[in-house]
């Protein structure tokens, strides 16, 4: 049998486990850097940008490495049976290209270490990624090396081995991430209070807005609802309730809503991670009922104050 024999299926299904395997590669050393980096905190990090990061690499991790596994195993049991196709042109140039790649993303990631080394990345975390990059990539030069110059596809007790060997590696690693990036239910409840901050500080700046035009703030929030500007009031995404105001003085209101969990900052140690660029620590808060306290300073907007329009008299004909 030649390549002019070669079966389209053959061709894709190469393809497929060539594919797979190099974004499984990926995610998995994904996911061993972003561990690193939770063991090992550094202050110049955000740690939800960390967990977003671990979170991704598990959702491909977990899809992609079963269908690299199921693609591979059909392939060799095709082997077994025609084994004439390990001549195939595409299956060996897909698996050096497999080598080849592994190489480059080898050089590529010792070349990333290094800057990031060179940019001051002093800590144990650097010598663990280098570690982590020669383990995986290692695996995988093993692997195609002796994939492509193998003749005999017969199953045996130290290939099964191996094999589970690795499979439950995989499986420990992708555990690891689902747990360590937190469940989907408690990111849904995340979200929920995100969503919850964002309105209450919709809501603050409309209610400046209309201190800034009407030098009062207003008696109830419904004051600022404008069909003009088509400001609507939002209410809580979850129940639907409105969000509290109360007017505490002339200058002074406070906004509330009830959150179902605690602030990412404010339960963030602050020596460790700092405050993602933009957020401020008189947003955190605590589950259940929390209100938020603001005090206007007219300083701060006199410029844009409300000033009495002039209407000039109009001309006698």
């Amino acid at each position: 049998m030649t390549d002019s024999h070669t079966y389209p299926r053959d061709f894709f299904l190469y393809l497929l486990t060539t594919v797979t395997l190099y974004v499984s590669v990926i995610s998995g050393l994904m996911l061993l850097f972003q561990f690193i980096n939770l063991g090992f905190p550094d202050p110049l990090d955000y740690a939800e940008g960390v967990r977003g990061s671990i979170r991704w690499g598990a959702a491909m991790l977990t899809i992609l490495f079963p269908v690299f596994a199921f693609t591979t195993r059909f392939l060799h049991r095709d082997l077994v049976h025609f084994p004439e196709k390990a001549e195939y042109r595409i299956r060996k140039w897909l698996l050096y290209l497999t080598v080849f790649v592994a190489a480059l993303v080898v050089i590529g990631d010792l070349i990333t270490l290094l800057f990031n080394f060179l940019n001051g990345d002093l800590t144990i975390r650097f010598l663990l990624k280098i570690l982590a990059v020669g383990l995986v990539t290692g695996l995988v030069f093993g692997y195609e090396l002796w994939d492509v110059r193998r003749t005999d596809f017969q199953a045996t007790s130290g290939n099964r081995t191996i094999s589970w060997s690795l499979a439950g590696v995989v499986v420990v690693v992708i555990v690891a991430g689902f747990t360590l990036s937190g469940s989907p239910f408690e990111q849904r409840r995340v979200r929920f209070d995100e969503q919850r901050l964002s309105d209450l500080q919709n809501i603050q700046y409309q209610v400046i807005e209309y201190w800034i035009a009407k030098q009062a703030l207003p008696a109830t929030l419904t004051d600022v609802q404008s069909p003009l500007v088509g400001f609507v009031l939002p209410t809580d995404p979850n129940t639907h309730e409105a969000y509290g105001y109360n007017k505490l003085a002339a200058l002074k209101f406070s906004l509330c809503a009830t959150f179902d969990t605690t602030s990412q900052s404010a339960n963030r140690n602050r020596n460790t991670y700092p405050l993602k660029e933009g957020t401020m620590d008189f947003w955190d808060h605590g589950t259940g009922n929390v209100c938020f306290e603001r005090t206007i300073d007219p300083d701060l907007y006199k410029d844009r104050q409300a000033k009495p329009m002039m209407i000039e008299p109009a001309v006698l004909r």
